[in-house]
Parts: structure tokens; C-alpha cells; sequence
């Protein structure tokens, strides 16, 4: 089958709209992952171990199983019992979901690494556990582990087809639909790998660049 221009063209507006989903998908899922990681992480490292047994086990159940299932799970389990989600609702918390355990340990490590003397200075000063957390511990944290961070969320990018499984009409779904539509593969699933490619070096260039900001900024 030859390469047809005309109709790589004809498709692109399309395709360009299905981004606009996946990109949508990419930066919810991964909002909800950083968010969900740092309370995981948190809660893992807690002294009770009421509470931390049971995080990291389920930490470890999520990390343990596949992507693709929790989105099955997620989208035709839980109405059984009366919780209702639309396809793309459901895919972006499973990919929240899923990726929060995987950040959940980022952040470990870069809370592990803070020294202790640290959190005996916050003691001493009579600081809280919030403003120890908030305002000496993370800032010290989150430099360290943003490259690991950065390298999940273009992980989970590269996931989100994963999503036409459930029909969210993003990028890969679409280009799906055209292929059924006019039994031409070739230029839809070009495009949209080639898409994937751009956006991940763009994404791999910004992260970069954020992690020398912040190196500089730790510098002074």
C-alpha cells in the first residue's frame, strides 16, 4: 500500500482534534498521580502501622497488576455496584491511580534522602508537621526526584491509548475509527506515532530544562 498525501492531510484535522482528548487525558492523569503519589508516600511512611500496612499493600496490588485491567475494573466493574463513570473518567483515574503508586515511591526516596538533622532543626524550632513538611522538608525533596517524575509522566503518556479499549475517542481510537472507515492504516497510525514522538521529545526537552532551573536555583 503507497503513502497518500492527500489523504494524510484529509485526516490530520481529525487526529489533531483526538490529541486535544489524549493531551487532556496525559495532564489530568498525571495531576492526579502526583497528587495521589505524595499521599501515599506520606501515608507509607506513617509510625502507625495501622495505617502504612494497609497503603502498601495496596500500593503494591496496583503496582502489581495491569494498567489495563484497573481501567476494565474501573469502567465495567464498578457500576455493579452503583458507581457510574464515563469512559474518559474512568480512564484518567486509572491512569491516576496507577501512576500515583509508581510517584508514591519517587517521593519516598526523595523524602528518605532529606537528613534527619533536618527534622530535628523543625522540632527544635517548634514548627508543626505541616510547616516542617510544607516549608522545609518538600522544598528540599522535589528537586531530586524530578527527573524520575518527569520520566512517569511521559510513561503515562505513552499509555494513554491504552484508553480505546474503553472507546475514550482519543488519538488512537480515532485513528482506529478512520482505518475501519476507509481500510487505510497506514497514514492514520503514522501520524499518530509520529505524534507520540514529538510530544514525548518536546516533553523530555521541558523536563530537562526544569531540572537545570532548579539545580541553578539550588545552587544559590
Amino acid at each position: 500500500m503507497d503513502w497518500d498525501w492527500s489523504y494524510a492531510f484529509e485526516i490530520l484535522p481529525v487526529l489533531a482534534k483526538a490529541s486535544l482528548v489524549t493531551i487532556q487525558a496525559t495532564i489530568l492523569g498525571f495531576i492526579l498521580a502526583l497528587t495521589l503519589g505524595l499521599v501515599f508516600a506520606i501515608l507509607r511512611m506513617a509510625r502507625s502501622p495501622y495505617v502504612s500496612v494497609p497503603v502498601s499493600a495496596f500500593v503494591e496490588f496496583i503496582r502489581s497488576t495491569p494498567l489495563l485491567i484497573q481501567i476494565f475494573f474501573l469502567y465495567f466493574v464498578f457500576p455493579e455496584f452503583g458507581l457510574n463513570l464515563d469512559a474518559l473518567t474512568a480512564g484518567i483515574i486509572a491512569l491516576g491511580l496507577h501512576y500515583g503508586t509508581y510517584c508514591a515511591e519517587v517521593y519516598r526516596a526523595g523524602l528518605d534522602n532529606v537528613p534527619r538533622g533536618q527534622w530535628e532543626a523543625s522540632t527544635a524550632l517548634n514548627l508543626t508537621p505541616y510547616h516542617t513538611f510544607r516549608d522545609i522538608i518538600v522544598p528540599q525533596a522535589i528537586p531530586p526526584i524530578v527527573p524520575a517524575l518527569g520520566n512517569y509522566f511521559v510513561a503515562l503518556f505513552k499509555e494513554t491509548p491504552l484508553l480505546s479499549a474503553i472507546a475514550v475517542l482519543e488519538l488512537m481510537q480515532q485513528a482506529k475509527i478512520l482505518g475501519s472507515t476507509t481500510f487505510r492504516y497506514i497514514e492514520p497510525i503514522t501520524l499518530v506515532g509520529l505524534f507520540f514522538l514529538v510530544f514525548s521529545l518536546v516533553a523530555a526537552a521541558l523536563i530537562r530544562g526544569l531540572e537545570r532551573r532548579l539545580n541553578r536555583i539550588g545552587a544559590r
